[in-house]
């Protein structure tokens, strides 16, 4: 079986969201609400949402950070990952990961191909682990992020999800997925 698994039980995650952007607030930043709104919708919690400049010395400070909080299992960024010269954020945080999620940057663009067409190629977005924290840096757009959401993190961060699921792989929830 591939998909949702409802005989199985759903172990929120704790998921902390970074929006990274000079121009944006809490009032303007629709795509760090969209993230927020889809992940509670889901059954997570919120660790922590803040917004920090496009600047290389800030988003490793905050990314380090909450992989250091035991509180944080997942961080999900948005913002700063196309080619713009302020757009930094893959390369602020690729030096962090101990381990590149390969597959995720593929599985987006396939994902946004069908939304907006070959604009996808615009996007740098990456993931992987700063130590044990999942990290996924999706591009500032609430569409990207919705496609992020809906499309692959929502069903691969789900507890349920078979064959397997990233859940899994949080030290906390070792011994209890599958």
């Amino acid at each position: 079986m591939v998909g949702i698994d409802d005989s199985l039980t759903f172990h929120p995650l704790r998921i902390a969201v970074l929006t990274v952007s000079d121009t944006r607030t809490e009032e303007t930043d629709k795509s760090g609400a969209l993230l927020v709104e889809r992940l509670t919708a889901a059954g997570h919690g919120l660790a922590a949402k803040t917004i920090v400049p496009d600047d290389v010395d800030a988003i490793r400070a905050q990314i380090r950070g909450w992989s250091d909080d035991e509180a944080v299992d997942v961080i999900i960024s948005t913002g700063g990952t196309g080619f713009a010269p302020r757009d930094v954020t893959p390369d602020a945080v690729r030096p962090l990961f101990r381990r590149e999620m390969d597959g995720f940057p593929i599985l987006f663009h396939q994902a946004s191909l069908g939304t907006v067409g070959l604009s996808t190629l615009q996007s740098r977005a990456c993931a992987g682990q700063v130590d044990d924290t999942f990290v996924f840096c999706l591009p500032g757009s609430t569409g990207a992020c919705r496609d992020g959401w809906d499309l692959i993190l929502g069903q691969e961060l789900d507890s349920r999800y078979r064959p397997c699921s990233l859940a899994g792989q949080i030290p906390r929830l070792r011994d209890l997925c599958p």
